[in-house]
């Protein structure tokens, strides 16, 4: 199947399922690891030897609650993204990720793990994406996305609470933003 085909519900489930299982193996690595990776490649804002974690600080998270968090947003948001194919997923968490990384790298306070960023990134594109495609369904379906996540858009402002980061929030959300835009359907053009 093309990676820009819509998915079936079980292959999206499976991929998103895929996705949340690499987080888990990742932790249970770190954690045998006694946390070393944590530190090591998490995002260490405006240091040169912390941009690596613009890539692997997603992967890593500081306990089981962390994860947990993540993993059952992850898997509902990247299924619903899923179910448009590979490709758009890919596009999506790519946005996301980079954008919510670079962001905290570039404003954070201090190191920085865990995918949060994907989650919100995730879930600004779906809420987004419909208006921009001027479709009536993925508008319909944002609102109820924005019924049961719509309160965590909070968590983009910022805070002074200790192990959050407002800064990956807001700039995953950011990345979801762009995701939408860069995959809106074009108009066909006329003559």
């Amino acid at each position: 199947m093309a990676g820009s085909q819509a998915l079936r519900p079980a292959q999206a489930l499976a991929g998103a399922g895929v996705f949340a299982v690499l987080l888990w193996a990742a932790f249970l690595v770190n954690m045998i690891a006694g946390g070393y990776f944590s530190p090591l490649l998490g995002i260490a804002p405006r240091r040169v030897d912390g941009l690596d974690g613009v890539l692997f600080a997603p992967l890593l998270h500081a306990d089981t609650s962390h994860l947990l968090s993540n993993t059952l947003p992850l898997l509902v948001l990247g299924f619903l993204t899923l179910l448009e194919g590979i490709r758009r997923f890919l596009v999506v968490l790519s946005c996301s990720w980079l954008a919510s990384g670079l962001g905290v790298w570039l404003t954070g306070a201090g190191l920085t793990i865990g995918a949060s960023g994907v989650v919100f990134g995730l879930l600004t594109y779906l809420l987004v994406r419909g208006f921009y495609n001027r479709s009536w369904r993925q508008i319909l379906l944002a609102a109820v996305i924005f019924i049961f996540y719509g309160s965590v858009l909070w968590g983009v402002l910022p805070t002074a609470v200790p192990g959050i980061s407002w800064q990956a929030h807001l700039f995953g959300a950011v990345g979801g933003v762009i995701a939408a835009v860069l995959l809106r359907r074009r108009k066909p053009r006329l003559g």
